[in-house]
């Protein structure tokens, strides 16, 4: 289809992940690659969560909730990325551009109200252990995902995004991106929309200077702990739980603070894509390895619920008992 003709059927144009790459056939086939691997890692992440009373704990309830804000995230954004390009139809419907920028913005302050909390998770295991159970209870984790859901990802993302669809739009309706992007969508305007976009960079630091400010307090606080305790064996288990967290962390803010808070970010389109793609894609697929291959309670339990019940392994223990 051409382009006049699809413009006129469609209400965006997606113009994709850097269209004029040379070699874009190998790296869109790398992003689907690394899309089925981070959906099937962040799948298995949580039903090993869920299925194994082991890791029926605040730490792996919260960490569930993490890669189910990763499915989403990339599930919203890639399938319709790759769609796009393998069949040539670039289109997405003002319906289905909107679900994008909601979905997005749901997850991006989600996980960083998510990741804060995740922190102050290991701060009372570390600090103040004998009052765990009771201040970390279910119902506390119950309120505190759907604090990162609801409370301060999807009322934001849906006041947000409402308000930026609003505007209406003069210039070609082709967004320089490979998914709908508030920053990207709003360039399409033809309206004075310069304290919309102060106000979207004054929630961003809210949003991103609040939280990792709290997580800096509380990594100084939990340090001093560490350095306090007389048992090795629990400082470097309190360590090695920290640092898988700490990445996490670097992972989920760096990109966000570069996208949202650098000077001019919306006049280079193409970093900001890089960094997107990083964010959207890289980050959901490391995230169920740093958590699983540096902690031993999901190895165990990846063992007893997988490698332990696999047909192939059944057989060898089998030949092996009548050897």
């Amino acid at each position: 289809m051409c382009r006049g003709n699809e413009t006129e059927s469609t209400n965006f144009i997606l113009l994709g992940l850097f269209p004029e790459f040379r070699y874009i056939t190998a790296l869109v086939s790398i992003v689907l690659l690394i899309y089925m691997a981070a959906f099937i890692g962040n799948t298995l992440l949580v039903l090993l969560i869920w299925l194994d009373s082991r890791l029926h704990t605040p730490m792996y309830f919260l960490l569930s909730q993490l890669s189910s804000m990763d499915l989403t995230l990339t599930s919203s954004i890639i399938p319709k990325m790759v769609a796009n390009f393998f069949s040539g139809w670039q289109g997405i419907s003002f319906l289905a551009c909107g679900t994008q920028i909601f979905f997005s913005l749901t997850v991006a302050i989600g996980e960083c109200i998510l990741i804060t909390v995740m922190c102050f998770d290991r701060y009372v295991a570390i600090c103040n252990p004998l009052r765990y159970p009771v201040i970390m209870s279910p119902r506390m984790c119950w309120q505190m995902a759907a604090m990162s859901w609801v409370g301060g990802g999807a009322i934001t993302s849906l006041v947000h995004t409402a308000y930026a669809m609003h505007f209406p739009i003069c210039h070609p309706r082709e967004i320089l991106h490979f998914l709908c992007e508030v920053m990207a969508l709003l360039k399409l305007t033809c309206e004075d929309i310069s304290a919309y976009v102060k106000s979207v960079v004054v929630s961003s630091f809210l949003v991103v200077l609040i939280p990792l400010s709290l997580i800096l307090v509380s990594y100084a606080l939990i340090f001093l702990a560490v350095l306090r305790m007389n048992s090795s064996e629990g400082r470097n288990k309190a360590l090695a739980t920290c640092s898988s967290h700490l990445c996490v962390v670097t992972l989920y803010f760096g990109p966000a603070i570069l996208v949202y808070m650098r000077p001019g970010s919306s006049k280079t389109p193409r970093l900001n894509q890089s960094l997107f793609m990083f964010n959207a894609i890289l980050t959901p697929m490391l995230n169920p390895l740093i958590y699983s291959l540096r902690n031993k309670d999901v190895i165990e339990a990846l063992k007893s619920r997988v490698i332990n019940r696999c047909p192939l392994r059944k057989m060898k223990r089998h030949l092996h008992c009548y050897t």
